[in-house]
């Protein structure tokens, strides 16, 4: 019995709003994704301050702050024309698959 991979269609640049938790309101560019945790990182969201050990004489110690991961569910995707929607995916005029906003219908 394998783990199941949550898909997600959130990529790496997308710039997104959290729906919930401490930081709802938020936005934020997805700086990292984690398909199989189903999981982003969102710049400037979710923050912790993480207590460091000087590791060498070159990498300082101290109070650092680290953005941490959150679930994915929790962010929606910001259209240019109308704002948080749900990612649709059709098929474009290449035969490629093409992101496109559930809302309006404008290309991701």
């Amino acid at each position: 019995m394998g783990r199941q991979v949550a898909r997600t269609r959130l990529r790496k640049g997308d710039r997104v709003r959290v729906l919930s938790g401490k930081d709802r309101g938020k936005e934020g560019e997805i700086m990292r994704s984690l398909p199989a945790a189903g999981k982003v990182i969102v710049d400037g969201v979710n923050v912790a301050k993480r207590h460091t050990r000087a590791a060498r004489a070159t990498m300082q110690g101290g109070i650092i702050d680290k953005d941490m991961p959150v679930p994915a569910s929790t962010v929606a995707i910001l259209c240019s024309q109308c704002g948080p929607t749900r990612i649709g995916v059709q098929i474009g005029e290449q035969g490629r698959k093409v992101r496109i906003c559930r809302k309006c219908g404008a290309e991701l």
